[in-house]
């Protein structure tokens, strides 16, 4: 471990999860010992890296492989990151070996198994928070349209709104079409704005390819991003959405995210009979040039 001293520059790394190409997926920040750095210069570093999320690692001193983690965007603090989570258990790995880890996140406990495959990259699936969703005011359905310049008849009818809970609260839109959903310019402000209202982190903006592969674009405009390209708590989000809407059970889910971005993801769903949470998992890789 870095950073052992408060006047120790923290070792920041860089990784692309939800992919095994560093030009795709969702790039994360990691400190993997944050114990030297307050909440300032978290979210200094945070900005100054740029990415939608830098994970703070701070190691629990009496219980191996479990560590505090705390997530910021250039902007704030969210209570926590799917993305962020995948690419910090994945870099905990590279020191430690694969295996289980425990962050304890402000939205609770999660669980992450790493394993490696046989060219030996990475995979980390995490375990959410207990999920839930909830109805949506029609008035503010209507704003998010309205800011994201779509039409109530290019919804897909049999995917209502909805606003869904994994440790981070996201409000589920489903697009008709692929081609609305691949079209996306909105406005920034007005977006921000409601989502402040509502306490969102992301919008969760769908297509439905097939009964269980879906492609997903988050706008992030709280976190002063216009778009991430792999959202793992908006991922399992959906899946808890998908479970209440649809009664699922033992089902494996695909999302494809980030193809309008070019930086192409994957997202691997999965629920579990007699268990409320969501796994949510893929692969994730070091960057080594930015």
């Amino acid at each position: 471990m870095t950073n052992s001293s408060p006047s120790a520059e923290p070792e920041v790394l860089r990784y692309a999860a939800f992919t095994a190409d560093p030009a795709g997926g969702n790039p994360a920040g990691v400190v993997l010992d944050a114990r030297a750095l307050d909440d300032a210069r978290q979210q200094a570093i945070a900005a100054e890296v740029g990415y939608s999320e830098t994970a703070f690692l701070c190691p629990a001193p009496d219980e191996p492989r479990t560590y505090t983690v705390r997530y910021f965007s250039p902007k704030a603090e969210v209570p926590f990151c799917g993305h962020a989570t995948v690419a910090a258990a994945v870099a905990l790995a590279g020191r430690i070996g694969p295996g289980e880890v425990l962050f304890e996140t402000k939205a609770g406990p999660v669980p992450v198994s790493v394993t490696a495959d046989r060219d030996g990259v990475l995979s980390a699936t995490l375990t959410s928070v207990t999920p839930c969703v909830d109805p949506v005011a029609e008035a503010d359905v209507a704003e998010a349209l309205a800011a994201l310049d779509w039409r109530r008849e290019e919804l897909d009818e049999a995917l209502p709104p909805r606003v869904a809970y994994a440790g981070a609260r996201h409000l589920v839109l489903a697009a008709a079409t692929r081609e609305r959903l691949a079209r996306l310019e909105y406005d920034f402000e007005r977006l921000t704005r409601l989502m402040l209202r509502l306490d969102l982190t992301t919008l969760q903006l769908v297509h439905r390819d097939s009964e269980r592969v879906f492609h997903a674009r988050d706008p992030f405009p709280v976190g002063g991003v216009v778009e991430d390209p792999a959202t793992g708590a908006a991922a399992a989000a959906f899946g808890a959405y998908l479970r209440e809407l649809f009664d699922l059970e033992d089902a494996r889910l695909t999302l494809y995210q980030g193809q309008d971005l070019g930086r192409p993801s994957v997202l691997n769903v999965e629920l579990r009979a007699g268990d409320p949470r969501v796994r949510v998992g893929g692969q994730a890789v070091p960057i080594t040039a930015w």
